[in-house]
């Protein structure tokens, strides 16, 4: 299916009933405020419409999880996952996470990113 294709059936789908846990509103306002560096980097693309004029969202709550960035008319997550996610643990809830949200309908993108833990 073109791209073009794909945009057309998520905007028919724009919709859709997002849910989240609300006890996570707090959480994902403190992400936003220690941002990783590559979180800085990709916000800097992706605010204010830059990507082909669609609107992003960052630390967004969803379900019982929070996305790193959120477009819903695409209704694609994009994550950004550096070191830590190397353990297995991380690994299989990573899984277990994704499962789920593209059981409700998201695409996911991961871009995984080697830094040390260090935040902006």
């Amino acid at each position: 299916m073109c791209w073009e294709g794909c945009v057309k059936h998520n905007i028919m789908k724009q919709k859709t009933i997002i849910y989240y846990n609300p006890k996570l509103k707090e959480i994902a306002r403190q992400l936003r405020k220690n941002s990783t560096l590559g979180e800085v980097l990709l916000w800097k693309k992706l605010k204010g419409k830059q990507m082909l004029g669609y609107d992003f969202h960052r630390q967004k709550p969803i379900d019982n999880y929070i996305a790193d960035f959120f477009c819903k008319i695409l209704m694609l997550i994009i994550e950004i996952d550096g070191g830590s996610h190397d353990f297995e643990e991380v690994q299989l809830n990573d899984i277990k996470r994704q499962k789920k949200l593209e059981e409700l309908g998201f695409h996911n993108l991961t871009i995984y990113r080697k830094t040390g833990k260090k935040r902006y």
